[in-house]
């Protein structure tokens, strides 16, 4: 069991972040096993697997993909048959050379190129992905800029949630008033726009296309030709209802995405009268089965759904179409083409509008210009489970050990990769997922980096006190990063927080990909906060994130009454050990904001009882985060205007209006109103002042 657990990832311990040692139990390593597809019912069955796989390595003459370093030597691949033996390397632009093994190796051209390449021998095929040395990153970058969640942006012309016509003018903001260098944003994949259990940008049903939620309809020439559309736009309700969504307290995902499908089906019939377009023509044979994959799943569900209102996720549809590739599911795209053609075209769409947010970003002066965000998670029930259903592992679910956060631990409740399924595909999906994140910006976030090196698996019918790690192929993912990194001039930033053993941050750093440091959670031995000049240079610092308290929150406590009112601090007791350890936390705050010179000595720890204080402070913390030597600084837009609620609070949905605040401002207010100008002033005065603007 041992053997076979080590052979297929399974770690045999970990170290919490207490310094206690979990040994992986027997139990453990059977569930993920046969989970993987080992047989596990005896000590004869692991042994037959054991050899099978070793059987299966050694019987192929290439491996199924390799990925190697631009600098590595010597510049040859390993190959299992004899001196003499032909094999054929098909470069990524076509061009074919033709090389031969000379004892069990075979020497690679020496003007072999970055990119994805293919070998061939005997028959056999291996994809030879040749990545650089390190991401791409500018030797003197020192940047600041804002997040937003631009579902959240408010202005006096969207429907109701934010759009990529109002990202142009959040991007006028920070040029003109803000001199920031980037505007960061939410993740912006598709999701179900289904509140309360449907929202998250981190539980995306795709994590290779967008959320047409970010579309302006208005803004799409074939809305702008079709007078239908036009007209109904004119209409009283039509008005009423768009007023009704852009006055409300949080975004009505539903409503929105209803009233823009009602108008984007327009457009595209519109789009067909006119006769189509051959740019659309080649950004579907671009895309290839991976879109038209996407698309066929929202027509699906689209069709499956108002038959049957009751019906929400593919694995309640009927059982032939649960597989993307049976005849049921062939025949039902043949007959609803253009439904499957509609969700392709509004993809097409959304690539043109965030092209050209990004181009408008760069040519307004931001340096990085839009910062992306790629989720970690894809839902279970979601549209890449139902496409590529092999690449993940049933049975198991990511999470994350028991923690001070999460004393039980933590269930994600989706289902981790298969990396060796991943492997020998090439790592194909994977590097579509960087790609198409990358594509449309200057820096991406790359949620819960460590992926990359293990993942938390918790086997079904087990808590997340019993799961056990399970590793990943490291250095060929993080290679992929970098070439996808390299060929995009995209900054990469990879949010290492959590538990994270020292080699991780290691690795991140010699392929040049950011740290993510949290002034919350950057604490000395003593358990002091670090002063600025402690913080690495090669990262990202920010106060905050969604998931945690803002600055205001942290010092108000909202935070920990909003856990009190949602049940999740479940007694009186843990409340006053909360309140107690939040004081402890503030007053070590203040002591580092009063030695880096930011405070003076006489502030009081109640700061943010006295309202003429609490910009004092916000102030202070910003200036901390601005001295420091990190290359990248980002504030949320709750920090900017000294808001106490959080986005998300984790280990709640209907509880909590997670995913549905929309900013303090409009976008007009932004640049009118005096207070909105006194903090945006505040933070331009940092920025120039640190060398950061």
């Amino acid at each position: 069991m041992d053997q076979a657990a080590n052979t297929w990832g399974i770690e045999a311990e970990y170290w919490d972040i207490w310094g206690r040692r979990h040994v992986t139990p027997a139990e453990t390593k059977q569930a993920i096993l046969s989970a993987l597809g080992v047989d596990t019912t005896s000590a004869e069955s692991l042994q037959r697997a054991l050899e099978e796989r070793a059987a299966r390595e050694k019987s192929r003459a290439l491996p199924p993909c390799l990925v190697t370093g631009q600098d590595r030597r010597p510049w040859a691949i390993d190959v299992n048959a004899p001196d003499d033996t032909p094999i054929e390397i098909r470069r990524e632009d076509g061009r074919v050379d033709s090389i031969s093994v000379r004892d069990r190796r075979a020497p690679l051209p020496a003007d072999l190129g970055l990119g994805y390449h293919e070998a061939t021998c005997g028959g056999e095929s291996m994809r030879l992905i040749v990545a650089p040395e390190r991401a791409y990153l500018p030797e003197n970058l020192r940047a600041g800029g804002i997040a937003i969640s631009l579902y959240g942006v408010r202005s006096a012309r969207n429907w109701g949630a934010g759009d990529l016509t109002d990202l142009r003018a959040v991007i006028d903001w920070v040029a003109d008033e803000l001199r920031g260098s980037f505007v960061s944003l939410n993740p912006l994949h598709s999701i179900p726009n289904r509140r309360p259990y449907n929202t998250s940008p981190y539980l995306p049903t795709s994590v290779f296309y967008q959320n047409l939620l970010y579309l302006d309809v208005e803004s799409i020439p074939d809305y702008q030709a079709c007078r239908r559309a036009r007209e109904l736009r004119g209409r009283p309700e039509v008005e009423a209802e768009i007023e009704a969504l852009r006055a409300s307290e949080f975004v009505e995902y539903e409503r929105v995405q209803a009233l823009k499908i009602r108008f984007l089906k327009l457009s595209f019939i519109q789009f067909r009268r006119n006769g189509g377009s051959a740019e659309f023509d080649r950004f579907r044979e671009r895309e290839g089965s991976l879109l038209e994959r996407f698309a066929l799943y929202w027509a699906l569900d689209e069709w499956l759904h108002a038959r049957n209102p009751d019906l929400w996720i593919w694995p309640e549809w009927p059982q032939a179409l649960r597989d993307p590739d049976s005849a049921e599911t062939r025949a039902f795209k043949n007959k609803h083409w253009r439904s499957v053609l509609f969700y392709q075209y509004v993809q097409w769409r959304l690539s043109e509008q965030l092209m050209a947010a990004q181009d408008y970003a760069i040519a307004r002066g931001l340096p990085v210009g839009i910062y992306h965000d790629l989720a970690l998670a894809t839902d279970r029930c979601g549209g890449d489970l139902w496409a590529h259903r092999p690449f993940y592992v049933a049975g198991c679910r990511v999470g994350s050990p028991p923690d001070d956060f999460a004393p039980r631990g933590q269930d994600w409740a989706f289902p981790p990769p298969n990396a060796d399924v991943h492997r020998d595909a090439g790592y194909r999906l994977f590097a579509e997922s960087i790609r198409k994140n990358c594509r449309y910006g200057g820096a991406l976030r790359i949620d819960h980096v460590m992926r990359f090196f293990r993942l938390y698996w918790i086997p079904d019918g087990l808590d997340a006190t019993a799961g056990a790690y399970v590793r990943d192929h490291a250095e060929d993912l993080i290679r992929i990063v970098a070439l996808e990194s390299v060929r995009n001039c995209v900054i990469v930033v990879g949010e290492d927080l959590g538990t994270v053993e020292p080699h991780v941050r290691e690795t991140l750093e010699k392929f040049g990909i950011l740290s993510y440091r949290l002034l919350f959670f950057e604490k000395k031995d003593s358990c002091a906060f670090r002063s600025p000049g402690e913080y690495p240079r090669q990262a990202l610092v920010a106060a905050t994130t969604h998931d945690l308290p803002t600055i205001a929150g942290f010092w108000t406590g909202a935070d920990i009454e909003a856990r009190r009112e949602t049940g999740i601090i479940p007694d009186a007791e843990t409340y006053r050990r909360q309140v107690e350890e939040r004081a402890r936390e503030k007053q070590k705050m203040l002591d580092a904001l009063i030695e880096a010179r930011l405070l003076p000595e006489t502030f009081p720890s109640r700061a943010a009882d006295i309202p003429e204080l609490i910009g004092e402070l916000h102030n202070a913390v910003i200036g901390f985060l601005s001295i420091t030597p990190s290359q990248l600084l980002v504030v949320n837009q709750e920090d900017l205007t000294k808001e106490v609620a959080q986005q998300n609070m984790p280990s709640t949905t209907w509880q909590y209006p997670n995913w549905g605040r929309k900013m303090k401002f409009t976008v007009e207010q932004l640049r009118r109103d005096k207070t909105a100008m006194d903090f945006t002033a505040m933070f331009r005065n940092w920025l120039l002042a640190s060398g950061r603007a």
